[in-house]
């Protein structure tokens, strides 16, 4: 089998994977101390930029289906960094909000982007590079989302 293009050095979604997974492993030292996981701190993000949203809103915001986000804002809940409560226009629909809590990490979290733009970049050239990855890595998401 000489394949080159099934040899898993020249896949574009390995290179990705291994990336996402390392990059979500550098970030694990500075949420251990705040008790919370990278899926809880992208929702934190969110929920940073505004308050009070519904859970469809912050699905569609963190690319996810609802059913996906629903068991991480329950565990969210139970440990008390958000609170869930009826629309009051919808019924249906539940609100998530910040607790006194999930706004108080704010504080802790304020480092977080530059400390780990520091330990990834070996040198001032690669946050460079890195930030010309994002314009990079949203033309692909854009295009992967048609």
């Amino acid at each position: 089998m000489q394949n080159n293009q099934l040899k898993l050095d020249n896949q574009l979604c390995f290179r990705l994977y291994t990336a996402a997974r390392l990059v979500m492993k550098a970030y694990y030292p500075y949420f251990e101390p705040l008790g919370i996981t990278y899926p809880q701190y992208l929702v934190l993000l969110v929920l940073w930029e505004q308050d009070k949203q519904p859970v469809n809103d912050i699905a569609k915001r963190l690319m996810l289906d609802t059913n996906t986000v629903t068991p991480l804002l329950q565990r969210m809940e139970k440990t008390g960094l958000i609170d869930r409560k009826r629309g009051e226009k919808d019924m249906r629909q539940r609100i998530v909000s910040l607790t006194e809590k999930g706004r108080a990490l704010y504080e802790q979290a304020v480092n977080i982007p530059a400390c780990i733009r520091k330990d990834i970049a070996a040198s001032p050239t690669d946050e460079e590079t890195f930030a010309a990855m994002i314009p990079a890595l949203d033309n692909l998401i854009n295009n992967l989302q048609r």
